[in-house]
């Protein structure tokens, strides 16, 4: 299982990023796949997920209502589409997967495979 993560970037406080992670080796219907991060001095956090087969999405609070995260089967890519972003959520953003089913927002606790990270900073 591979991932790769990209999108990362600057913006300004109130815009928008969209970052997409593509996948090797892994079929969404038997690996929960999700996004994290690791801010400067922080332990790394799970901000969003998608628990496989059922498809249901998990968000932390945190980021409930401004993250979306989405998968396409067609091209074995997840998305997170980050909207009003607040320098707190300036950090490394990883996506990850793990062979895993019904798992519910367990698969905001973490993953077994995991991609390079893709850097977001958020000015004020």
């Amino acid at each position: 299982v591979q991932l790769q993560a990209s999108g990362g970037g600057l913006v300004q406080a109130g815009g928008s990023l969209r970052l997409s992670c593509a996948t090797y080796g892994l079929t969404f219907d038997k690996y929960a796949i999700g996004w994290f991060r690791q801010a400067p001095g922080k332990e790394r956090e799970g901000d969003a997920c998608i628990s496989s087969p059922d498809g249901n999405t998990y968000y932390a609070d945190s980021v409930k209502g401004r993250f979306t995260i989405s998968g396409d089967d067609a091209k074995n890519t997840v998305s997170l589409q980050l909207n009003s972003l607040k320098p707190d959520d300036t950090a490394v953003y990883y996506c990850a997967a793990m062979r895993a089913f019904y798992i519910g927002n367990a698969c905001l606790r973490g993953m077994d495979s995991w991609g390079k990270g893709t850097l977001v900073t958020v000015s004020s």
